[in-house]
């Protein structure tokens, strides 16, 4: 099956912005800061919960065939909080992330249908986020001792791929400032 029918993004002419990084660095604070200041909603990690209810159920990690399911769970989240968003729509992931993970956590192994679908969406800015705060554990985390080498794939993915992005870093207020400064040079 095409990328495309299974990872289908729904046309609209409401900007999408991806906060973009690492584990443990403030991601969804700063979707849920951001989606408060422009008074617009958000859309909450798929993966996260999927792969929560996995480790609570069986005390299993995320495996190549959950990354499939993972993404279209991701796809259908954002295409529904659509009818909700106010201009703007916060993602707290993408495919992107999800091919990255692959790549990084299977030996450099991605399914062809995410790379495809690397090219089949669009989104008008990613918000790459620093990773100078504090990594906290959690069930689901695994590599609190790689954070800058996670860091540079992910930028290394934006700049190969020729994406729109800003750098974010500091602490809540500044990610913030920095946050909402790159994203209304968009509404202009």
């Amino acid at each position: 099956m095409a990328a495309f029918n299974l990872l289908k993004q729904e046309d609209t002419e409401i900007k999408r912005i991806v906060v973009f990084g690492p584990e443990s660095t403030g991601k969804t604070t700063l979707c849920k800061d951001l989606s408060a200041h422009y008074n617009t909603v958000w859309v909450s990690e798929f993966a996260r919960s999927f792969l929560q209810k996995k480790w609570d159920e069986t005390q299993e990690v995320c495996d190549l065939d959950d990354l499939i399911t993972i993404a279209k769970g991701q796809m259908e989240a954002e295409n529904l909080a659509l009818q909700k968003a106010n201009n703007l729509l916060f993602c707290d992931t993408n495919v992107l992330v999800t091919q990255i993970w692959s790549e990084t956590h299977f030996k450099g192994y991605c399914d062809p249908i995410l790379k495809e679908a690397i090219h089949q969406v669009d989104y008008d800015l990613y918000l790459l986020t620093g990773i100078d705060i504090p990594w906290e554990a959690d069930d689901l985390r695994d590599r609190p001792e790689d954070r800058e080498l996670m860091f540079d794939f992910f930028e290394s993915k934006l700049k190969e791929l020729n994406l729109n992005y800003e750098f974010i870093s500091g602490d809540r207020e500044n990610r913030i400032k920095q946050a909402t400064t790159a994203i209304d040079k968009l509404k202009k």
